[in-house]
């Protein structure tokens, strides 16, 4: 006969594996929810109104009192490990007639070359931002109009890289982040380095644009894909390194031109799959050829305009240029 005693202690057991269930199922949602990016539209309707396309708090509301941050001594004390900025989900719309000049009057803490430090205390984390690009002007102006702001109320040390592909041979996204990861260190340490599609917009500041122990994929729920993935090995969007990840996977392959294909072999290669311990070494961070065509330090970003080469390689002739052209894919 089951004693009084043993019945309470079976159901105390049994409240705490439900509350441990709940906790983990809280946290996936927690964080399904906090990861979730918004594509931006590739054209406006044409009606002048505003483009709203979620709902949430304005990501400037609270950026007057960054601005009158001071530090309370001489030396700079370390910001919260939880910033006070943070407000949860972000109102994204896209507003007609925008301009980078009106994005560099809404951002005045941020200086030459889009770097920023947070005014009142010392940073726990640099963070480098770099963005593939090419002729996505539209894209990028309503992507830096809430990158700015998102950062600063993370209280990060950032600055925002735009790796621009010289010329019209098909564009090569993995390339120019190995390009962008080689010339941001060139010129500082960063602690992490996140890699960022042009079209993605953060909707939740919670989403934090730090680096982790291991590699993290920060783009996992995405409105064009349903807020899903659209299949298990996906690293594509954003993604987050540290600069030993990124040298110890020898960044991403060079060789895949057009959209699609080098996140698979990133994800991949985080795997340790058959082909990629047969390839990684040998197409990646050390085989990446490259000519900086220009750099310039705009007041909100860095651009460094570069030549890729082709599949020729970096000085090929233009006829085996062109015998490699690919098909390029619609919108590169």
């Amino acid at each position: 006969m089951v004693s009084l005693q043993s019945k309470w202690r079976y159901l105390f057991m049994l409240l705490g594996v439900q509350l441990v269930v709940m906790a983990l199922l809280s946290r996936e949602g927690y964080q399904k929810r906090v990861t979730y990016f918004i594509r931006i539209f590739r054209k406006s309707d044409g009606s002048g109104r505003n483009l709203s396309a979620s709902s949430g708090s304005d990501v400037y509301a609270n950026l007057s009192a960054l601005a009158r941050a001071v530090p309370s001594s001489e030396v700079m004390t370390y910001c919260p490990k939880t910033s006070p900025y943070i407000r949860g989900p972000i109102h994204v719309s896209f507003p007609s007639g925008l301009t980078l000049a009106q994005v560099r009057r809404k951002n005045p803490l941020v200086v030459r070359g889009g770097r920023y430090r947070p005014p009142g205390c010392e940073s726990r984390h640099r963070t480098a931002i770099i963005i593939p690009h090419r002729h996505r002007e539209h894209h990028l102006k309503f992507l830096l109009y809430y990158l700015h702001p998102f950062l600063q109320r993370q209280q990060l040390s950032y600055g925002i890289y735009i790796i621009h592909q010289a010329g019209n041979y098909t564009f090569n996204r993995a390339k120019l982040m190995n390009v962008g990861f080689r010339e941001a260190m060139r010129e500082e340490d960063w602690d992490c380095l996140f890699f960022h599609d042009v079209d993605l917009i953060p909707e939740d500041d919670r989403n934090m644009y730090v680096c982790d122990a291991n590699p993290k994929h920060a783009a996992i729920a995405m409105d064009k894909f349903g807020y899903k993935l659209p299949y298990n090995l996906y690293f594509g969007g954003v993604s987050a390194l540290t600069p030993l990840h990124y040298l110890k996977m020898n960044g991403f392959p060079n060789n895949y031109w057009g959209w699609g294909g080098e996140d698979d072999d990133i994800g991949v290669r985080f795997n340790m799959l058959a082909k990629t311990r047969q390839s990684w070494k040998l197409d990646g961070m050390n085989t990446a050829e490259y000519e900086v065509l220009s750099r310039q330090y705009l007041p909100l970003y860095t651009n460094i305009t570069v030549d890729i080469g082709t599949e020729a390689g970096l000085h090929a002739p233009p006829e085996a240029a062109q015998q490699s052209e690919p098909d390029k894919p619609k919108g590169s």
